[in-house]
């Protein structure tokens, strides 16, 4: 019988070649030794050769193996037979017993996630906010607790992929026989079936319920940003680890305040009068009315800064700003008397252009 070569020599790369290599490697050779391609009387044997290295090294569990018994595997085939349904797990099961096996039960599915939107008030998001949700969610059905089967039964391994949760399919290509691994249908890929479901849940290990929840609102969240509950999300099937519950924040708009980054902007109407010659106002802030002075001569879209009145950084004891922006009003109507106080005025400021009255002057100025 003639000695077989090394799989790693036939498609020409080293040990360490990554999966990549590999099938690279594969491609070449298997274009240059196929039979309708290369009439050699050997190039047949060759392409077979090549096909049975390929399907070995490309397989992580087959090559594993491989590397580490080499062609003296169990089956004195060696590796050859590989492409049958079972062949390589029953080898697999030689060495390592059924543990080693990847078959078997899968591991626990993670739950889904779940989002919760939730609006808050302008002030509620400036200085935090707790609040008790109420959510459905699917959790651990008690009365099976949580494996799918009515009380008293259990559950018995997969008939039709005796345990592994995996089918093995093999299918014949111009290149070989290549095996295809897919999920037992019969069992969802669990190993297992329930012969009698729970009448609670119907055999999914999992109920619908409502879980109230108490969520903390840190000082200084704005709009968009969300809160992860690590753990709060859905139960996973068959008591699988849950997911995370994320709460997505909505502010609503606040009738005077307008919030940037962690200032806070507020317009301060003024008349003219009070631009001109100054005042004294009581203003709102987010920490209650606050005394203002206006110094005379305020232009209009003039700022006034108030330190500390603005908003708290995430987790961080500094605060913002807040910034009182002067918005100096026009009169659209004057009586008679104002009109002429607004006449004597602008003779005094000085003679205005022919073409252009006072308030043309006035509106100019203020933009």
């Amino acid at each position: 019988m003639a000695t077989k070569r090394d799989y790693y020599q036939v498609l020409g790369v080293q040990r360490a070649a990554s999966e990549v290599e590999i099938k690279r490697a594969f491609r070449n050779q298997a274009r240059k030794y196929h039979p309708d391609v290369n009439k050699d009387a050997d190039a047949e044997a060759r392409f077979k050769e090549i096909n049975e290295a390929y399907e070995v090294l490309s397989d992580q569990r087959k090559r594993a193996t491989y590397d580490r018994f080499g062609h003296a595997a169990p089956g004195a085939g060696g590796f050859t037979d590989f492409g049958d349904i079972g062949g390589f797990a029953d080898i697999f099961e030689t060495f390592f017993g059924a543990g080693g096996r990847r078959g078997g039960q899968r591991a626990p599915q993670r739950g889904a996630d779940l989002r919760y939107d939730m609006a808050i008030s302008f002030e509620e998001a400036v200085f935090g906010v707790e609040r008790e949700i109420e959510i459905p969610v699917a959790q651990v059905c008690e009365h099976c607790s949580g494996n799918g089967a009515e009380p008293g039964t259990g559950a018995q391994t997969c008939p039709r992929c005796r345990g592994s949760g995996e089918l093995r399919r093999v299918q014949q290509s111009v290149f070989g026989q290549f095996v295809n691994v897919v999920m037992c249908e019969n069992c969802q890929g669990e190993g297992q079936v329930v012969g009698s479901p729970c009448v609670e849940c119907r055999g999914a290990g999992r109920v619908q319920r409502s879980k109230k929840l108490s969520i903390k609102i840190p000082a200084g969240i704005d709009r968009g940003q969300q809160i992860r509950l690590t753990g709060e999300g859905e139960i996973g099937p068959k008591s699988g680890p849950p997911g995370d519950l994320y709460v997505v924040v909505d502010v609503q708009e606040h009738p005077q305040f307008t919030r940037d980054g962690i200032d806070i902007l507020y317009e301060l109407p003024l008349n003219v009068a009070q631009a001109a010659l100054g005042d004294e106002l009581t203003i709102p802030t987010l920490d209650g009315d606050v005394d203002l002075k206006v110094p005379a001569g305020t232009q209009h879209g003039q700022s006034f800064r108030l330190r500390n009145k603005g908003v708290p950084r995430l987790r961080s004891s500094e605060r913002g700003s807040m910034y009182v922006i002067a918005r100096v009003v026009t009169p659209s109507k004057l009586s008679h008397r104002q009109r002429e106080l607004f006449e004597e005025l602008s003779r005094e400021l000085g003679a205005a252009e022919e073409d252009k009255g006072f308030f043309d002057r006035i509106k100019e100025k203020l933009g």
